[in-house]
């Protein structure tokens, strides 16, 4: 792969220069000059329909499946016998005939017949002088000067006005000047891949984690409801939790990031909270009642005692937490019901415990409600050739100085894992958007882990932070291996820029991660 750097002064001298220079300065050799290029593997949402969750102020114009069938720039019209811009990208549903939304909050400046080629249109205004624009509607259901949110139904995709069957004509313009959707709206987190995106809900309805400032959106989907069949929960009311109790539940949920609710439903599901903690007939014990081979390999000090001990009422809680974490708990819904399941192998059990859990107030689990197919990465990719890392780092190092704001997605402030997101939409590679999820991406098929000391501009590094010791909680982009120097978005003191990572490496979560050479439209799969 050859020399990471030709000097480290040319590195420093790098750190220091305007981006314009970047180009001269950039000298690493991480890969061939061109690299073959393989297909983008997809964390499956977890949300009805495979959806991912709608995160940010921008989200693609359908809730469910879709193709792009046109891409925007010139070509020949398909109805007309002229050459000309297609000002736009076409999006047809699957199935046809969905419903269109609002790509973002915006005002409404036009609805209804356009009186041209483009039939019946919806067009928006946003901030900054962003407009966006949907045509050949079958169907509008908004009037000029309505308020939209993100996400609020316009209409129905259809085939009005000088079309060739059912789709979507969506545009984007600047300051009245159509621009490319695709890479406009991946820098904003809103990659227009096919992806169904879950719908949106309206302003102050949404999941609300409770989450410290330097945070990252996209985190919190609620507990699953119960289902069918049940059992104990049918002739056992949920008891109230014993103080004590609950204060231990409430403990342990916030060092694994889970509902406290849910530890309570274990907890009643077992021992009544600790009224029963008679060793069980299968030889569980405990007020959680774990077999002792599965507490001797999760089980944890919840007291901090120095010791692991099953009859301790903290360790057992806590270890319950450890072991749900272990067992997918975080990985949407069904990472849920498959954590409880491998609790207890039976399904009324589960449902059992989830009725329990919403008696007790249910609650949010603290992640990204996707499911990213397990594994440790692909080592035989090739990585990602010079000239995209060179794209993707010139673009991060231009977002310096710029905000750090929870849930930002651009162009004016960003939080850790969408800059990072976008930093890779620039390079046609749509992750997930929270940093867990980002490795797990990775982990999935997409890269592969490297030691510390091998790190190269362009990798990814990621640490636990505010989710705890147990979850990453914040990534960033290797701008200089030699020295630890990253561009990030670090926190609402500092925002963008470039800063150390050296002082994490002793977390307990480091990690560096190389990012192959994919592409969301390249032909080969891995």
């Amino acid at each position: 792969m050859g020399k990471i750097l030709t000097a480290a002064a040319a590195i420093a001298a790098l750190i220091l220069v305007p981006v314009l220079a970047i180009a001269a300065l950039f000298v690493v050799v991480i890969s061939p000059v061109t690299a073959e290029e393989y297909r983008t593997t997809h964390c499956q949402g977890t949300l009805s329909g495979g959806a991912l969750p709608a995160t940010g102020g921008w989200r693609p114009p359908f809730e469910q499946q879709y193709r792009v069938t046109s891409d925007f720039g010139m070509r020949d019209h398909p109805v007309l016998p002229t050459r000309r811009l297609h000002a736009g990208v076409d999006l047809a549903a699957v199935p046809a005939g969905a419903v269109v939304v609002a790509t973002a909050a915006g005002r409404v400046t036009q609805a209804g017949p356009s009186g041209g080629a483009q039939g019946n249109v919806v067009e928006l205004a946003h901030d900054r002088g962003v407009a966006t624009r949907y045509a050949h509607l079958a169907q509008v259901d908004v009037t000029v000067g309505d308020q939209v949110y993100s996400g609020q139904p316009m209409g129905v995709e259809g085939t009005s006005g000088l079309s060739q069957g059912i789709h979507l004509h969506f545009e984007v313009h600047l300051d009245g000047i159509p621009t490319d959707p695709v890479p406009w709206m991946a820098q904003r987190g809103a990659p227009l891949n096919g992806t169904p995106v879950a719908p949106s809900p309206p302003p102050g309805t949404g999941p609300d984690p409770d989450l410290p400032d330097d945070a990252e959106g996209g985190v919190g989907f609620d507990l699953p409801a119960p289902g069918e069949p049940r059992r104990a929960s049918l002739v056992n009311d949920p008891v109230p939790v014993p103080a004590d109790v609950q204060q231990l539940y409430e403990g342990a949920a916030r060092e694994y990031n889970l509902p406290w609710a849910l530890l309570a439903g274990i907890g009643m599901a077992e021992t009544g909270h600790g009224a029963n903690t008679a060793t069980s007939t299968a030889g569980a014990r405990g007020l959680m009642q774990f077999m002792p081979a599965t507490f001797s390999a999760y089980g944890v000090d919840g007291d901090r005692d120095g010791g692991i001990d099953i009859d301790s009422d903290a360790d057992s809680i806590y270890s319950a937490a450890n072991y749900l974490t272990a067992m997918g708990v975080h990985d949407g819904e069904p990472g849920v019901r498959q954590a409880l399941f491998a609790y207890n192998r039976a399904t009324w059990y589960v449902n059992d415990v989830l009725h329990y859990a919403a008696a007790y107030g249910g609650g949010l689990v603290l992640a990204e409600p996707i499911d990213c197919p397990g594994g440790s990465g692909n080592p035989d990719l090739p990585p990602l050739d010079d000239e995209r890392v060179r794209t993707m780092l010139e673009w991060a190092g231009s977002q310096e100085g710029k905000a750090y704001e929870l849930g930002a997605t651009g162009p004016d402030a960003w939080d850790c894992s969408s800059l990072t997101q976008a930093a890779l939409a620039t390079i046609g590679i749509t992750t997930p958007r929270t940093a867990q999820a980002q490795r797990d991406w990775l982990a999935a098929g997409n890269g592969y882990q490297v030691p510390i000391d091998q790190a190269q501009p362009g990798d990814l590094f990621f640490y636990d932070s505010y989710l705890g010791p147990h979850t990453i909680g914040h990534v960033g982009l290797v701008w200089d291996p030699a020295t630890f120097t990253s561009i990030e978005a670090a926190n609402p003191q500092d925002g963008v820029g470039h800063f150390s990572y050296a002082p994490h490496l002793d977390n307990s979560i480091f990690e560096i991660w190389r990012v192959g050479s994919i592409a969301d439209d390249a032909d080969h799969t891995p």
